[in-house]
């Protein structure tokens, strides 16, 4: 019996999607008192999705948040999540946070931190406005940091398990693709950019169970290879 179904696959929920971007971030965008400013490696985001900046001292960042009033600056943070392999049209997602930035007490230096008002997630198939109370209460997918490593591996070092991914799609990918690299990966499948001369297509194929970690979903691509093809629940989108 095939266990193709006709409601939607299981994904990460918006809000679950931007806590994951937000996890595994190193880098954001910052546009605060008329500045804009590229942070990298000056932020941290706490159990429940709170970013702080920890600009260095003496910086015009630094400065603000040593003198910023009361009520805080309004700000707006922006991340954008870029695929780990070289492929086509490598941004995935981008993530905007506005609210005001309000002084924090971390110990270390003068730090900033947000009180966001407005959440927003800007992918290929929509952009998705999630309210701060429920982005707060939502947690990064399991595979989130672990990411990266898993699909620049699989690119690097296993580039016929890739092509056998893609030809568990049959039919329903269009004739043509020159070349397929691992794009996401999330508890539950795994996502293939699959380029052809003009164009590309994303083929998502589910695991037959919800992986916990890396371990567990490297197994989970395995049991993909050797399920009969008609238990996949796959999807191709432009």
């Amino acid at each position: 019996m095939s266990a193709v179904h006709d409601t939607a696959p299981p994904e990460q929920t918006p809000a679950e999607h931007i806590r994951s971007v937000l996890a595994r971030a190193i880098s954001l965008s910052l546009t605060v008192d008329g500045q804009d400013v590229d942070l990298i490696g000056m932020h941290s985001v706490d159990a429940d999705g709170r970013v702080t900046l920890h600009p260095p001292a003496e910086s015009t960042l630094a400065l603000l948040a040593a003198t910023s009033p009361a009520d805080g600056l309004a700000a707006l943070l922006e991340f954008t999540d870029i695929a780990p392999t070289a492929l086509r049209d490598r941004v995935r997602a981008r993530v905007t946070l506005s609210g005001r930035l309000v002084p924090a007490t971390t110990g270390i230096g003068a730090a900033l931190r947000l009180a966001p008002a407005r959440v927003t997630l800007r992918t290929a198939t929509g952009i998705h406005e999630v309210a701060p109370d429920v982005f707060a209460l939502a947690a990064p997918d399991p595979l989130a940091v672990e990411e990266a490593a898993m699909l620049t591996h699989l690119a690097d070092a296993h580039e016929d398990m890739v092509a056998d991914l893609v030809v568990l799609a049959g039919s329903r990918l269009p004739h043509g693709v020159v070349r397929a690299m691992p794009f996401a990966v999330d508890r539950y499948g795994i996502t293939l950019r699959c380029e052809y001369r003009e164009g590309h297509c994303d083929l998502r194929l589910l695991f037959p169970a919800t992986a916990r970690d890396a371990t567990e979903a490297g197994e989970q691509v395995r049991r993909l290879l050797t399920t009969p093809r008609c238990a996949h629940h796959h999807s191709a989108r432009p």
